[in-house]
């Protein structure tokens, strides 16, 4: 066993994983996995920048996560930055400021090496299962981008897009700096549009309707199956490799869309730092659903942090 870190840092959250990775047998054994919300792209999408009071929450939970990483004596460590970090101009602020905290460089990938540690991380598990009918298509749904990969065994396509729960809400449903509570039908139609426009440029080079079996990553795929559940509290046990069909997606996302910030906020396996970005989300994987004709998605705990953390093992 090889003890590893990794960090992922996205639009809209930080998450690590301090794990035991055995490459030989194909086993990853958590030790810790946490994630926090830090916004890190508020406002990228309007000012090209990362904002300071974004920076500064990412800092801050740097330093928590190195305090963890030493606790449990991991040999390797790897940061990886996504669509954010990859977007602005003051990218070399992000990166300084890591590397002063955890002592590595954060790698600021491309889409396409986005997309190759997600579908590594949801897939490992699954290969074993007859039951689930490939080519697989992973689709990780984050807060400034969404990826879109269809393999087998190995990655066959794929493709990142720039519609994310982050994006979409910031760029159709915020005026004058607050979130529409509910959003207007004019509102949820542009956001369609612009979904719809991003999915038709993933299948200029991903073949997503040949794929036979969808499978759903990130916060905002893992909160609709706890909503679908029923869940008193986030339960990560319950929701991993969880199904839940197009219409309970459809019934959940068209509720999100037409919910107030205080309905939204009461539900109570919904992480705060979600209230306000969810129902873009949810429309994400609805309309992935509707394209391919998908009757179910297959939720998965288990993602690009997973895949970073075996490229370190």
């Amino acid at each position: 066993m090889t003890r590893v870190a990794a960090v992922d840092c996205g639009t809209n959250s930080i998450r690590l994983l301090v794990a035991d990775c055995d490459p030989e047998r194909g086993e990853l054994v958590d030790l810790d996995r946490r994630m926090t919300i830090v916004r890190l792209g508020q406002g990228v999408d309007r000012t090209g920048r990362l904002a300071p009071e974004a920076l500064e929450r990412t800092f801050a939970a740097c330093r928590e996560y190195a305090a963890v990483i030493k606790e449990h004596g991991a040999e390797r460590l790897r940061f990886v930055a996504t669509s954010a970090s990859r977007d602005a101009e003051n990218r070399d602020e992000f990166v300084r400021g890591v590397l002063d905290i955890l002592g590595v460089e954060p790698e600021v990938i491309s889409g396409d090496q986005e997309a190759e540690f997600s579908f590594t991380g949801a897939t490992k598990e699954l290969k074993g299962s007859d039951h689930l009918a490939r080519p697989y298509l992973v689709v990780d749904i984050g807060g400034g981008s969404t990826e879109f990969v269809v393999g087998d065994d190995h990655v066959r396509a794929a493709r990142s897009v720039d519609v994310g729960c982050v994006r979409m809400t910031e760029r159709h449903l915020v005026r004058d700096g607050v979130v529409s509570d509910p959003p207007t039908d004019a509102q949820i139609a542009a956001m369609r549009a612009d979904i719809e426009a991003a999915l038709d440029l993933a299948e200029e080079t991903v073949p997503l309707r040949e794929a036979r079996t969808l499978v759903g990553l990130a916060g905002s795929v893992t909160t609709v199956s706890a909503i679908a559940q029923d869940l008193p509290e986030y339960d990560s046990q319950a929701i991993h490799h969880s199904r839940v069909s197009h219409d309970r997606v459809r019934e959940i996302t068209d509720w999100l869309l037409h919910s107030t910030h205080a309905e939204r906020a009461a539900v109570p396996s919904m992480h705060p730092g979600r209230v306000d970005v969810i129902a873009a989300g949810a429309l994400v994987l609805l309309s992935i659903m509707e394209r391919i004709g998908a009757e179910e998605v297959v939720v998965s705990e288990h993602d690009i942090l997973d895949g970073i953390a075996w490229s370190v093992a």
